[in-house]
């Protein structure tokens, strides 16, 4: 075990610095890759979300406890509908929304990603809503796989999600 001697207060706080940014950079690395168990179930269509890695969204409560979706269809059926699919909560208890990032297979604020519908591409449920973390990587996507627009979050709808599951 090597031992390091400090010969002033700056280069040992320079340490502490390094290693309390890179305790936070690996927290953030870890919690997009989302740990799923077999038991996880999303509460809008109950499948087995684990089956579906690169579709996986999620939801957390202010509470603590969290929701896995096997696409972000289902999860915007649950935030639009909450009490429905989770009786006793509401939306205004939600602490924040992760789709996985098509091309990077990573989870991103869903609130911030980029969605391409009317894709030649159907998700677990169908036809799909697929996100991306920025612009060009939805339009490289949407050129290539004949998608009809790009929404931003706050553009979504029940009526978008209803015209995705019309058209299957």
């Amino acid at each position: 075990m090597p031992i390091f001697i400090f010969k002033n207060v700056k280069n040992l706080a320079s340490v502490f610095l390094l290693l309390f940014v890179t305790g936070i950079g690996n927290a953030l690395a870890e919690d997009s890759k989302v740990a799923i168990k077999k038991t996880d179930r999303c509460p809008v269509c109950g499948m087995f979300v684990y089956k579906y890695p690169k579709w996986v969204a999620r939801i957390v409560m202010k509470n603590g406890e969290y929701y896995f979706y096997d696409g972000a269809k289902d999860m915007f059926k649950h935030y639009f509908d909450t009490v429905k699919y989770t009786p006793g909560k509401s939306a205004q208890e939600i602490d924040a929304m992760d789709v996985t990032d098509y091309y990077q297979t990573e989870l991103i604020d869903a609130k911030n990603a980029y969605y391409v519908i009317g894709s030649d591409v159907l998700g677990p449920m169908g036809h799909e809503l697929l996100p991306f973390k920025d612009e060009p990587s939805a339009k490289e996507f949407m050129a290539d796989h004949h998608g009809k627009n790009i929404l931003r979050f706050q553009e979504i709808s029940p009526q978008t999600i209803e015209g995705l599951d019309a058209s299957q």
